[in-house]
């Protein structure tokens, strides 16, 4: 059975395109973009916060 090569890859996509077609297919990329970009902005989000408290400890430090 042995691993999928890019020809394997390529067969399945094909298979996808005709049982699916074109824009289900783009559909379906266009979500998988969004949530990624989605999850990106999430984790930015949720890096601004440590960030600030990390920047008022130290001007607190240099204040003191």
């Amino acid at each position: 059975m042995g691993e999928f090569s890019l020809w394997h890859w390529l067969l399945v996509i094909a298979i996808a395109l005709l049982l699916f077609g074109t824009s289900k297919f783009a559909a379906v990329g266009k979500g998988l973009g969004e949530g990624i970009r989605n999850f990106k902005a999430s984790m930015k989000e949720g890096e601004e916060p440590k960030k600030e408290k990390e920047e008022e400890k130290k001007s607190q430090t240099e204040k003191s």
